[in-house]
C-alpha cells in the first residue's frame, strides 16, 4: 500500500460563490485557512459539500492549484473526482496531480448506477491515470452504487488504494471491512452522525461536513474520542448531534452553508440547481443552529 500520513479531521470543504454566483476563491480560501487554525488534519475539496458537480472543468481545477498554493504543504490537501464518465475521470485525475494535491477522493461514475465488475473497473482504470494515493468514496445512499467489502478486498491488490470514506450509514461496515481487509484500508467515517461509533470501531479519520461551520467543536469531539475521554467525548457528541444529522440529508450543501453563514465561516450561497433555502425549512434549520450556537461546549 502507497504510505500516506492521512488521519483526524478532513473537513469536504464548502466552495464559496460571490453574489453573481462565480466561484470567490478569497473566501473559498479564508475559510480553508480558518479550519487549518482550528487543528484540522487535511482538507478535501471539491467533495459533494464542494458542489464538485456544480463547477465547470476549469474551476475545479482552479480551485485546487489555489487551495494547494494557500495550505502549503502544511496538511494534506486531496480532490474529490466525480465525473460521469471513466476517461474524464482520468483526465481530472492526470489534471488534480499536476495541480499538486496530495491525493484523490474517487467518486463512481456519476449518473450510471454501475454493477459491481464496472465500478471496480472505474476505479481500478482512475487507479492507473495518475501516481497519487486515493481514498474511495463508498456512498451508496446518494449514489446508488455500493462498493462491499468482498469488493474492496477484490480491489486491495492496487497499491494506491490507500483509504475509504465509509458513507453507507451502516456502521457495521466498519467491522466487516476489518474482518474482511484486515488493517489494509485506513477506513474514514463519512456519515457525520455516526462518528463516534465509527471511531469506537476502528476508523482513523473523519470526512466531515458541519465542520465547514463548527470547526473547533469538531476538532474537540475528536480529540476527546480519540484519546480516551470517552465520557466527555459522549456529551459533546450530544449536543453536536442534532448539528450532524444536517449531513446526511438531500439538502445537506444547503443545510451546512447556512450553519457556516450563522457562525461567519461562509455564505449560504449555492449554485442551482440546489437554491438557498426559504420560509419554514429555512426556520426550522435556523433553529437547530442557532441552538447548538448558543450552548456550544467550552474549549479550552
Amino acid at each position: 500500500m502507497t504510505k500516506v500520513n492521512w488521519g483526524g479531521v478532513f473537513p469536504a470543504a464548502t466552495t464559496e460563490f460571490a453574489s453573481d454566483y462565480t466561484i470567490d476563491y478569497t473566501a473559498t480560501l479564508n475559510h480553508v485557512e480558518a479550519m487549518i487554525r482550528a487543528g484540522v488534519h487535511g482538507m478535501i475539496m471539491l467533495g459533494t459539500v464542494g458542489e464538485n458537480c456544480s463547477l465547470s472543468y476549469e474551476e475545479k481545477l482552479e480551485v485546487l492549484r489555489r487551495t494547494v498554493e494557500k495550505v502549503a504543504g502544511r496538511i494534506p490537501v486531496l480532490s474529490g473526482v466525480a465525473e460521469c464518465t471513466t476517461a474524464t475521470a482520468c483526465r481530472f485525475a492526470r489534471d488534480a496531480e499536476k495541480a499538486g494535491v496530495n491525493g484523490l477522493m474517487v467518486l463512481p461514475g456519476m449518473v450510471y448506477k454501475s454493477d459491481s465488475r464496472e465500478t471496480m473497473a472505474h476505479f481500478r482504470t482512475v487507479a492507473k491515470a495518475s501516481d497519487l494515493p486515493i481514498m474511495v468514496y463508498n456512498n451508496p445512499i446518494s449514489y446508488s452504487v455500493d462498493i462491499t467489502p468482498s469488493m474492496f478486498a477484490e480491489l486491495a491488490d492496487e497499491p494506491k488504494f490507500v483509504a475509504i470514506k465509509e458513507s453507507s450509514e451502516n456502521v457495521r461496515r466498519i467491522t466487516d471491512l476489518k474482518n474482511v481487509c484486515g488493517d489494509r484500508y485506513l477506513l474514514f467515517c463519512g456519515v457525520d452522525d455516526l462518528v463516534l461509533e465509527s471511531i469506537v470501531l476502528g476508523a482513523i479519520g473523519w470526512v466531515s461536513g458541519l465542520v465547514n461551520a463548527f470547526p473547533a467543536e469538531n476538532r474537540l469531539l475528536w480529540d476527546l474520542a480519540t484519546t480516551g475521554r470517552m465520557e466527555e467525548a459522549v456529551q459533546v457528541y450530544r449536543w453536536y448531534t442534532p448539528l450532524l444529522h444536517l449531513d446526511t440529508h438531500p439538502k445537506l450543501v444547503q443545510y451546512i452553508k447556512l450553519a457556516a453563514a450563522e457562525t461567519g465561516l461562509g455564505s449560504e450561497r449555492v449554485r442551482a440547481p440546489r437554491l438557498e433555502l426559504k420560509g419554514n425549512e429555512r426556520e426550522e434549520i435556523l433553529q437547530i443552529i442557532r441552538l447548538a450556537i448558543k450552548s456550544r461546549p467550552h474549549i479550552k
